[in-house]
Order: structure tokens, then C-alpha cells, then sequence
């Protein structure tokens, strides 16, 4: 086995040590929030060298979309429900408790800032709404197919996490299982 095929097994050292970045990552936007940290601090939070964040992600910006994407993919998968109505309102459901729980607001902040930043932040933003864009359309799409009419992508993000997220940065209101169904019966 070649160094390379090495770095990429599974559950090895490297995906520890993408954990441990995460996690320290997490950790201090929670405390400090974004910017207010260097790939300096979250390498030592981390307990690894800084080259090995610059090796692996190039830069701040692109290891905060990053955790951001990761994050989203884990916690708040597409579902497949069979029906676009039961995969909204899975998805939903799955997307409020994320963004509700213990580092949900922290990645919420993440993605404001990103937006703010300029630069390299506005790639990492346009990255992660491109991820998550087409992760949506992939779940569209297999409405379409089973012959269901479908919004656009944008759409979902302008009727479903769009409030959500408006509720959850601005502490506006509980996401109530209630509220979140209603969102989903507006869209569809």
C-alpha cells in the first residue's frame, strides 16, 4: 500500500485528524465567532500542525465550507422517502433540529460570514450553496421522475430554510414541528 492509498482509508489518522479540525473549528466559532481565529489556533485546538490544515485545505475559508458542507451532508442528509411531500417534511424536520442543536447556530454564523466576507469567503459561500443547491435538485428531480410536479431547488430554499434560518439567527420563535409542516404545505 502506496503513502497515498494510506491517507485515505477510512477511520484512519486522517479521518481523525479531520474530525479533531472540525470539531475545533466548531468549537471556535462557538466561542469566538467567525474570524476572530487563525488556522494557527484551530491547528492547536486540533492538536496537529498547521501544514496539515494547509496541506489539506488550502486556506481558512475553504476549511470552513468544509466543515459547513460535512456538517450538512451528515446531519441533514437528502431523504428518500418515496414521496416529495414525506421528503420535504423529513428533510425539514432534519434541517430544524441541526440548526437548533448545540452547534446549529454556529454553523449558521458560518455561512452568514462566509457570505460577508469577500473574496475567498464569497467562493466558499458559492460553494456551499452550489453543494447544497444540487443536493436539493438530485431530490427534485427524483420527484419529477416518479411523476410528481416539483418546485425549483430555490424555491425550498426560499419557502423552507430560509425562515428557518431567519427564525433561529434572530431567536424569532420556536421551529415547532407545526411551523415546519406549514412551511412545507406553503411550498407544496
Amino acid at each position: 500500500m502506496n503513502e497515498r492509498q494510506r491517507a485515505r482509508r477510512p477511520g484512519g489518522r486522517s479521518a481523525r485528524v479531520g474530525a479533531e479540525v472540525h470539531r475545533a473549528v466548531t468549537d471556535l466559532i462557538s466561542e469566538r465567532g467567525y474570524g476572530n481565529f487563525t488556522v494557527g489556533e484551530v491547528a492547536a485546538r486540533a492538536g496537529v500542525a498547521d501544514s496539515s490544515i494547509y496541506r489539506r485545505w488550502g486556506n481558512l475559508e475553504t476549511l470552513l465550507t468544509d466543515v459547513a458542507l460535512t456538517r450538512l451532508n451528515a446531519r441533514s442528509p437528502m431523504p428518500d422517502t418515496g414521496s416529495l411531500d414525506g421528503d420535504l417534511r423529513t428533510y425539514a424536520a432534519n434541517v430544524a433540529r441541526e440548526i437548533t442543536g448545540p452547534d446549529g447556530p454556529a454553523l449558521l454564523h458560518l455561512a452568514v460570514a462566509l457570505s460577508a466576507n469577500g473574496g475567498q469567503g464569497l467562493q466558499a459561500r458559492d460553494d456551499l450553496r452550489a453543494e447544497r443547491t444540487r443536493q436539493l435538485q438530485s431530490m427534485l428531480d427524483r420527484a419529477r421522475e416518479r411523476g410528481e410536479p416539483a418546485p425549483d431547488a430555490f424555491a425550498v430554499l426560499d419557502h423552507i430554510l430560509a425562515p428557518m434560518y431567519i427564525r433561529v439567527l434572530f431567536g424569532v420563535g420556536p421551529l415547532t414541528p407545526e411551523y415546519i409542516d406549514g412551511l412545507v404545505d406553503r411550498l407544496l
